[in-house]
């Protein structure tokens, strides 16, 4: 893969050892440009090839890697740093809210960084007026942005589900008036799913997120009610009927896997085999103190299960019983997206959380952290250096990514997280970085091997 162009090549030994050739020449300063007609470049090749190849043969696969340089898809130099100065100057149009639309729940889930709702607070449902004027806020803070986000999030939304259904409508209402078109979104934890609720789901969210950890044992350890009883046998017939009705598209079942079910791949494809389409289970971050963190020692086990993942995905695409894994959709078309490479994920200037009683903050992992606090829905952004801060985070600005290949499919990894362990959003969450490369690289396997089918 050609880190900046985002061009993948499925090559032979050969090629492959041309090509680390040519790196090796350039890591030393021996190679500057690759230049076929350069008479010397041949020979100090031939050097780090450790034989086993002719002339001829590294003569015909060099002139093959020098047509796709002048091309523009291998050795392609970096141009997007020097423009970084001109992002960080840009005004802060914000194009979506994650609206907290309860600080409350009805399962209390081990992992939980919201603290079963409550997020480092109190227990409180968002107002519909306050709601509005988040509406309000994110209309008039989007420029020229036509199409808004907003995520109905929690706790659980559904505790307040008469709010979601009338911000829903008052959304709806600004759409023409503004030229707006909202798109809504919802993530439950299903405990609240009844028909009335999924039929306005299929007319009105755009997408939904159904949360749900795995196989029955591995859900009812991490995601039970607070009486102890697990959530399973509840909230799995829900969420089929669901996706079935959604005709298994825009929707995920979005689970979280801890050090207690490292055989992960087994909770996806239960999900496969419960009918579900679309999927994702995030590894879970915690404290190290946390008996099911994640740990460095963790690693190899989860690496395994990846590619034991990717090699069961490229099976059942082939058998016509594929299905999509979030973390392995990738775009080889249209290469990394350039906005994410210069601006990560947008938290804290395209993207806001806001509070049930209308603080802002960068996003939802940041609620309840005070320095972070940003503003309100009365007054909008009161502290426009926490969205300087943010603006000027970057693969760019964080030492560690500079020389990582994946570093603009991950626009440089998730700030509360770096947050979390180093105190500073200019730094990474390593253990995540680890499982994010091997991600990427599953996902571009995947690819090159059904290309190949």
């Amino acid at each position: 893969m050609d880190v900046v162009s985002g061009a993948v090549h499925v090559v032979d030994q050969l090629c492959y050892d041309v090509i680390a050739g040519i790196c090796k020449l350039k890591e030393e300063h021996i190679l500057e440009e690759i230049k076929e007609e350069d008479p010397d470049l041949l020979p100090k090749l031939m050097q780090k090839l450790d034989g086993g190849y002719t002339e001829d043969e590294v003569r015909e696969a060099l002139s093959d890697v020098a047509e796709l340089t002048k091309a523009g898809q291998l050795f392609v130099e970096d141009t997007y740093e020097c423009i970084i100065d001109e992002v960080k100057k840009r005004k802060t149009v914000v194009k979506a809210l994650c609206l907290h639309i309860a600080h409350d729940c009805n399962l209390a889930c081990k992992y939980c960084f919201a603290e079963e709702g409550e997020y480092h607070g109190r227990r409180a449902l968002m107002s519909y007026e306050t709601g509005k004027k988040a509406l309000d806020f994110l209309i008039e803070s989007s420029g020229n942005r036509r199409n808004l986000e907003v995520d109905f999030f929690g706790g659980e939304p559904l505790m307040n589900w008469q709010v979601v259904k009338d911000l829903v409508a008052y959304g709806r209402s600004k759409e023409k008036i503004h030229d707006k078109h909202f798109r809504f979104t919802l993530t439950t934890n299903g405990v609240l799913l009844n028909d009335e609720v999924q039929e306005f789901v299929n007319r009105e969210m755009d997408n939904v997120v159904l949360s749900l950890d795995g196989r029955k044992e591995v859900n009812d350890r991490m995601r039970p009610f607070r009486s102890g009883k697990g959530s399973y046998d509840l909230i799995v017939p829900k969420f089929r009927k669901l996706a079935e009705s959604r005709n298994q598209e825009r929707y995920y079942i979005r689970g979280t896997f801890t050090r207690d079910n490292l055989d992960f791949s087994k909770d996806i494809l239960h999900f496969a085999d419960l009918g579900f389409k679309q999927m994702s289970i995030e590894p879970v971050v915690g404290d190290a103190s946390d008996p099911y963190a994640i740990r460095q020692e963790d690693l190899p086990a989860i690496m395994e299960e990846y590619d034991k993942l990717a090699r069961i995905m490229i099976e059942r695409e082939k058998e016509g019983k594929g299905f999509n894994f979030f973390h392995f959709m990738i775009d080889l078309d249209g290469g990394p997206c350039v906005a994410k490479r210069l601006s990560g994920c947008g938290s804290g200037t395209e993207y806001l959380a806001v509070t049930p009683w209308g603080d802002l903050y960068p996003c939802h992992q940041f609620v309840g952290q005070e320095e972070f606090l940003m503003g309100n829905v009365d007054e909008g952004i009161k502290k426009p250096e926490i969205a300087d801060d943010f603006r000027s985070c970057n693969v760019y600005s964080k030492a560690k990514c500079r020389d990582c290949f994946a570093k603009f499919y991950c626009s440089g990894g998730c700030m509360a997280n770096a947050w979390n362990f180093h105190g500073t959003i200019h730094d990474t969450y390593e253990i995540g970085c680890e499982m994010q490369r091997k991600r990427v690289e599953c996902a571009i396997m995947i690819k090159a091997a059904l290309a190949e089918a």
